[in-house]
């Protein structure tokens, strides 16, 4: 599974970069940050441009992280996609036929052993690794789970995005502009 062969997940985090995104040869886009007012409009918009938004359901403003929030999303709002820390977010997403990503925070061994838990649990569409700067972990997380990695956080450079892609990610999500184009 991949998105159509974008290596790029345009991470935008204002209604800006959100407009400029839907004009642009992206097929999918990531959305941070946003609000509970905006979120169905956007998604509208985005759909009526032929995109498909990955939602950061962690980050919505005005939303509980919840099971039930999960389920508002996923009927009401319709997104392409979930991307979540959150267990219960993930397998709602995966429920309602979405695209589910496990955000992953890699900080040590403790934290990496965990994960391969909670994957065991909520087996996502795709895995998004953080920080996506360390090429032989998403080498090893693919090898250990065989779902496919997003790598994300703290990618600034073109060789940071070539790294990932080569130590076997699918994608990399980054909110730095310079990088979508």
């Amino acid at each position: 599974m991949d998105f159509n062969g974008q290596t790029i997940l345009p991470a935008v985090r204002n209604l800006k970069d959100i407009e400029e995104m839907v004009e642009s040869e992206y097929t999918y886009i990531v959305l941070l940050n946003s609000h509970i007012g905006q979120l169905k409009s956007l998604v509208q918009l985005a759909k009526s441009k032929g995109k498909k938004i990955l939602l950061h359901a962690d980050l919505i403003q005005g939303l509980r992280n919840d099971e039930y929030a999960a389920q508002f999303l996923c009927q009401d709002i319709k997104p392409a996609g979930l991307i979540s820390t959150r267990k219960n977010v993930v397998l709602t997403a995966k429920k309602h036929k979405l695209i589910s990503m496990q955000r992953l925070f890699l900080l040590d061994s403790i934290a990496l052993e965990s994960s391969y838990k909670l994957l065991e649990t909520t087996k996502p569409d795709f895995i998004e690794v953080l920080p996506g700067v360390m090429p032989h972990i998403i080498k090893e997380v693919y090898e250990k789970t065989g779902i496919p990695i997003v790598a994300g956080g703290l990618i600034r450079e073109k060789r940071e995005v070539e790294e990932a892609l080569q130590a076997g990610a699918t994608a990399v999500t980054t909110s730095r502009v310079g990088l979508w184009r």
